[in-house]
Order: C-alpha cells, then structure tokens, then sequence
C-alpha cells in the first residue's frame, strides 16, 4: 500500500477538524502543512511538487467564470435588502390568496423566482421565513405544513440557476456553467411541481392545514392589485427572464449576464426609491464576505489537494471508487451517499472542495457525465441542506420563526418535502433526459 494510508489519516484528520467546528479553510491549511511535514520526514512527499502551487492558484484566480460569484451575489443582496423580495412576496400571497393553500403556493413560486434571482439558500429562506411565516400562522396553517413548504422552497436556491452551487460545481468539475445552468433547470422545476402538487393535495384532504386566505385579509383589490403586480412582480420576472435568457441562448456568458443582473437590479432599486449608498454598501458588504469565503476556502483546499494528491491519496481514492461492486451504478449510489451524509453537516462550499475532487476522477474512469452528476449532486444537496436535525435551512428559519412555531415542527416539517426531493432525485437518475434535453436542444439552436 506504500504510504497511502497517510493520505487517508490526513483526510480523517481533517474532517474531525471541521466536525469540531474548526474554520473549513484554517482545517484544510492545517492539516496539509502538518501531514506535508509528516511526509517529507517519512520520504513519502516530493517537497517539487510545492512548485506547483502558485500555477494552480494563478490558474483559479484567472477563471472570467468565477466572476459570476460576485455579480450574483451582489443581484441576490440587492433584492433581499432593498425591499423587491418583500414586495414580491407579499404581492403574490395576495394574488393566490382566494385559493385553497394560497399562501403556500405563493411561497413555492417566489422561492423559485427568488432562486432564480438570488442563487444563496439563507437569504431566501430568511426573507420568507419573516414574511410569510407569521402571516401562515395567523391564518390557521398547520405549522409543519408551513415551515415544511418554506424551508424546501428556500433551498430551491442551490439548485435554480444561477445558482452558486452550480457556480462553484462548474469549477470543480470542469464543465461548463452554461451547461449546469441549462441541465439544473428543469429538475428544478420538477422540484417545484412536486412541492406545488404536495400543497394541494393536503389542501384537498385537510382542508384546515391549509386554508384560504379570508375577504379581510385581501386588502387590494380589482385595479389595484393589478397595479401593485405590475410594479412588484413583472419587473423582477423581466430581470429574471433577461439574465438566464441571455445564458441559455448563448448571448452572453453567465458572467456577463450577472453583471446585467446585478445592474438591472440596482435599476429596480432606484425605481422603488429604494436605491441608496447604505443599500450599496451593505450588499457589497455582503458579497465580499462571501466572495472572500470561497476564495479563501478555494486557495486552502488546493494546498490540501496538493499534499493529498503527493501522498497518493488521488489514485487510492479513485481506485477504491472505480472498483466499488455494481461499477458504474454501485459508484453513483456510494457518490450519493457521500455527498448527503456530508451535506447533514457542512455547507455546499465545504462538500464542493472536499469531496468534488475525490469524486470526479473515478467518475470520469466510470465515464460518467458529469454535468448529469452535477445536478444529481445539487438536488442531493437540496435534501442534506432541510435534513433533520442539522440541516442548515432548518436553523435558518428557526432564527426568524415566532415563538408559537416549535422547533420540532421545523423538523417534522421537512420530512415530507425531503420524501419530494428523493423522488426528483431518483427522477433524474432514471431520466438523464431531464438534464440533457435542454442543452442539446440549445446546442442545436446554435
């Protein structure tokens, strides 16, 4: 075996850093200096290899796709912060209203258009969880029912373009973000549908669960409401429509098109007289924090790769993948599993760095596609991410719910919708067509 099992105990060591809550970026610097150490004593890690670092990096740095990080962040924190995501929630809670389970299809259809306009997970879970959550409970939805539909439809962000999931998924696999954007698309919609179908089918046998919103409640009516939806929810879908339009049809690159987003977005600020310094600088605030965290993370997770990658933990890894019984489906099972049981505990960013280099190779020895697998991985992650009892959109939501919401009717809520998510899953396992169709049907076009 040579001196691989250095490279497993140094991946085993690191991941009992993170479980203790040590900083994913600190952990993964830590770990490859010490076991880097470690094996120039042992004669089992060629100190040239270190020469290759600075290309690596330069080569990250050099990526025009990552650019698409900033700009989408910068259009999500707009539209959080400015008031639009508001608006348009509670435009359309209006609209749908008189329907049985109104509020809740509502939710399902501005967690989608808030996806497709912010691409992050706790900002749109956060910003319905405030808004919509009280205004469900006051009118007699059933709690889980309710935390369920929001936790579910906010974690729509990691897998609706222009998703940053997808964003930093493209990187680590090297497929285009285009693609991603094109093949996550409709198992997104899938997503929705199924959550939408779920809202009327408890409408329709516990109609108490799931009420209409009553007369008093619309407070805007006939030309009114047709107003208010022209200004609080064409814009934004007109927005939304440009910036993926213009990917999927090939007019501009994903990071072009989030600099229009992020422009548009300013636009739709300034015409709400919302626009101001302070709504500038807390957005750039916010998208430097992320930007910073991914790029930190992505540096430190090279070094790591690097290290692991010199102590022959690559073709260990790939070797015990490649040769998993059943071959190409016993390694997608076992690539599934990983990644859930990852996702229970650690952010997208943190699996995209950790287990997307350990994956890829075995999958492209196994002839996988990978951007099939990229949006198999995504919908994954939508189920770790409202999974019980750590599952990071839970904790987003109980950080704004009302203190007649329990806890434990957060968890139980997401139950059913992870049930949903296991079936898109499956879906697009069974379907590769549900990934491929459109980017074959866009590259026809071209």
């Amino acid at each position: 075996m040579g001196f691989e099992w250095l490279a497993v105990l140094m991946f085993v060591v690191f991941f009992v850093l993170i479980l203790y809550g040590y900083p994913v970026a600190f952990s993964f610097a830590g770990t490859a200096i010490v076991f880097m150490l470690i094996g120039l004593a042992l004669g089992a890690f060629n100190f040239n290899l270190l020469r290759l670092l600075p290309n690596r990096w330069f080569g990250t740095m050099s990526d025009f796709t990552l650019l698409a990080i900033i700009f989408f962040v910068f259009m999500g924190a707009i539209f959080e912060k400015s008031g639009l995501a508001e608006r348009l929630l509670e435009t359309v809670g209006i609209l749908m209203g008189p329907v049985r389970g109104g509020l809740a299809l509502a939710v399902v259809l501005v967690g989608t258009l808030l996806a497709a306009a912010t691409g992050v997970v706790a900002a749109t879970v956060i910003v319905m969880g405030l808004l919509s959550l009280p205004m469900m409970v006051r009118y007699g939805y059933n709690h889980q029912l309710a935390t369920g539909i929001i936790t579910a439809s906010g974690t729509l962000a990691q897998l609706i373009p222009p998703s940053l999931v997808l964003v930093i998924l493209s990187d680590q696999l090297g497929v285009s973000v285009g693609d991603l954007f094109l093949g996550a698309l409709i198992p997104g919609l899938i997503l929705s549908g199924l959550y939408a179908l779920y809202v009327l089918f408890i409408a329709l046998i516990r109609p108490q669960d799931a009420p209409a919103l009553p007369p008093e409640a619309r407070t805007l009516k006939g030309a009114a409401l047709a107003q208010r939806a022209l200004v609080a929810v064409v814009p934004p879908l007109l927005l939304i429509f440009a910036v993926l339009g213009s990917i999927f049809f090939g007019l501009a690159t994903p990071t072009e098109a989030g600099a229009v987003g992020a422009f548009g977005a300013c636009l739709l600020a300034m015409f709400n007289g919302n626009l101001n310094l302070r709504l500038i600088r807390d957005a750039a605030r916010s998208t430097a924090n992320i930007t910073a965290l991914v790029i930190m993370i992505l540096f430190c997770s090279t070094y790591f790769g690097l290290v692991f990658d010199g102590l022959g933990g690559q073709n260990f890894v790939k070797e015990f993948l490649v040769n998993l019984p059943g071959g190409f489906w016993g390694f997608i099972i076992a690539a599934n599993i990983i990644i859930f049981l990852l996702g229970i505990n650690l952010e997208f960013i943190e699996i995209s760095f950790i287990a997307m280099p350990l994956l890829v190779p075995a999958a492209r020895e196994l002839g996988v596609d990978l951007v099939w697998f990229g949006v198999m991985m995504a919908i994954n992650l939508n189920m770790a991410f409202i999974s019980p009892p750590v599952g990071f959109s839970l904790f987003y939501l109980q950080s704004v719910a009302p203190p007649e919401v329990k806890t434990i009717d957060i968890h139980k809520g997401a139950l059913p919708f992870m049930v949903l998510q296991g079936m898109a899953l499956i879906i697009v396992i069974l379907f590769p067509q549900t990934v491929n169709w459109l980017i074959q049907a866009a590259n026809a076009a071209q």
